[in-house]
């Protein structure tokens, strides 16, 4: 089956297959949450990123191999509802922005800063800090050597626009020249984006509209 990403709440996961990582993207509890879990396929390894909600639903996609690590994108409680019972339930180390991890309530094991690397198995995950719809967001990019870049947003990017700024302008401009200077600058219009809720998309589909963004102010 060829992966669309478009997932339900209470619907199955859809994978994603790369040469050497494994994508499984569910949609879980009341906000239409994505959580994606990821699997290096050379030594089966698990990483998730973002336990929303639904936990049940979450520990039966990861399954009896566990996970290692669970990566938290930012401080709302739409993005960590199932992480106490996850981490309980599998030992799994905690990552989170450096400047969201006050705000989440599950302690962190390790904060992360722009450019850190987050390894799942042999696979490298690269940070990118983004301030605006948080202090401490942070998005992952994974640059396949088999093909093009996969970006995981978590609210920072969505197809249409930047997440919320809840009417703040400062925080809009500064969320959106992160965005255009740490993703759209260094990453082809090929780069698939899985975003925190919903639909994904690529940066190709949503370059072109970075300027309307701007001058819209959301």
């Amino acid at each position: 089956m060829t992966y669309t990403g478009a997932v339900t709440v209470g619907g199955p996961a859809d994978v994603h297959e790369l040469t050497d990582l494994m994508i499984s993207k569910v949609a879980v509890g009341p906000m239409n949450n994505n959580a994606y879990l990821l699997r290096c396929r050379a030594t089966d390894e698990q990483l998730l990123i973002d336990a929303a909600a639904e936990p049940h639903t979450l520990l039966t996609l990861i399954g009896d191999s566990g996970i290692a690590s669970v990566v938290t994108t930012h401080r709302h409680g739409d993005h960590w509802g199932a992480l106490r019972e996850v981490v309980d339930a599998t030992g799994a180390r905690t990552y989170a922005g450096r400047y969201d991890a006050e705000g989440i309530p599950v302690p962190t094991d390790v904060p992360v800063e722009d450019g850190d690397v987050i390894r799942v198995g042999r696979v490298e995950l690269v940070a990118r800090h983004l301030v605006g719809h948080t202090p401490g967001s942070i998005a992952l990019v994974y640059d396949d050597p088999h093909g093009h870049p996969h970006l995981f947003t978590g609210d920072c990017l969505f197809p249409g626009g930047v997440g919320n700024t809840h009417d703040d302008p400062e925080a809009f401009t500064s969320l959106l020249d992160g965005v255009e200077s740490k993703l759209f600058g260094q990453l082809p219009d090929e780069t698939w984006v899985y975003p925190g809720h919903g639909a994904d998309t690529t940066l190709g589909a949503e370059r072109p509209h970075l300027a309307e963004w701007r001058a819209r102010g959301w």
